[in-house]
């Protein structure tokens, strides 16, 4: 077995050899449940989890290039965990330089089927103060410098982002919370913008008249992703500061952001060990949709579609296209 195909976890028998495109160009059976496996991302400062068993990192490739580290598969009471800190262990990867794509789609070769993405964020409103935690359930995207879809030229590919996040996980969240007694909020919208500088003053007050709720850099294009991956989504936004917006606080710096990102990295570890047993009992396909996203969704038909951009899809797509 080649050392690519032992860490994809390929069998070689499966590679179908097509002009070079063996690795990512297979047939596969369509699946129409797939027990629960949560991945989590873990956002500033929390770079692992704590508590899992049989654990080991591993070193994942994607036809979309590396992810932001290796990922850490391991067990929470016998539910299958699967962890990728978001800017790589050490904080070495900033917002803009992160390859989303390779991120979602190791996740998904790695069988997850729900996703935590655990983000750092500022606070638009006075109410949530620094250690409050929102569960997002919409976005604005503010990005510009950032490819956003798998599905680009020679397989296009058009998605619902109405409500950009799995209702079903946010309740399982928001039960979580309260169960742990963190202070936190139910519903609110994440302003996403490119960074990795924050916002000037005027930025910050624009937001606000917008109605948003908390700002940071990363969710976006990682929710869009996760729904093209056909993968339940769901944020915790952790607050560390007011943005610039506040009178009374002063402006964002990055030794005050961290201090409360310590703080809030234990609650959000807690807070996976709490919500992964309401998780695991899922029965069915999600009841939301999130795992049928691409039943009406791609629009270019088989005889039209790039083998090569349909080879990069085998795992994000397999359940809807034939490889």
């Amino acid at each position: 077995m080649s050392a690519i195909a032992g860490v994809c976890g390929l069998d070689p028998a499966d590679q179908i050899p097509h002009n070079g495109r063996a690795l990512f160009g297979r047939k596969r059976m369509i699946q129409t449940y797939t027990p629960p496996v949560i991945g989590v991302i873990g956002g500033s400062g929390v770079y692992d989890i704590d508590g899992l068993t049989n654990t080991q990192w591993k070193q994942m490739v994607s036809p979309f290039g590396l992810p932001s580290d290796e990922l850490l598969f391991g067990e929470l009471d016998g539910q299958k965990i699967v962890f990728l800190p978001r800017h790589g262990r050490g904080h070495r990867v900033p917002p803009s330089g992160l390859n989303f794509h390779a991120n979602i789609d190791v996740l998904k070769r790695a069988g997850v089927t729900e996703i935590i993405s655990i983000s750092a964020v500022g606070s638009l409103k006075e109410e949530y103060a620094p250690g409050h935690f929102v569960i997002v359930d919409q976005f604005i995207d503010r990005t510009f410098a950032r490819k956003k879809t798998f599905f680009g030229e020679g397989c296009v590919a058009h998605v619902s982002m109405a409500d950009p996040v799995c209702g079903r996980i946010g309740g399982h969240l928001a039960d979580a919370l309260n169960d742990l007694n963190i202070a936190h909020t139910r519903g609110g919208t994440y302003l996403v913008m490119e960074g990795p500088q924050f916002s000037t003053r005027a930025e910050s007050d624009l937001y606000r008249s917008w109605g948003c709720d908390v700002i940071g850099m990363t969710n976006m294009p990682e929710a869009k992703l996760a729904r093209e991956a056909e993968m339940c989504y769901a944020t915790i936004a952790m607050v560390t500061d007011y943005d610039c917006w506040h009178a009374d606080h002063d402006d964002v710096t990055v030794d005050a952001v961290i201090k409360v990102v310590n703080e809030n990295a234990e609650k959000a570890r807690s807070l996976i060990k709490a919500v992964a047993p309401g998780l695991s009992g899922r029965a069915d396909a999600c009841s939301k949709g999130c795992h049928n996203a691409l039943d009406h969704a791609i629009i270019t038909p088989p005889e039209a579609r790039d083998p090569d951009a349909v080879a990069m899809l085998d795992a994000v797509a397999h359940r809807v296209i034939e490889f």
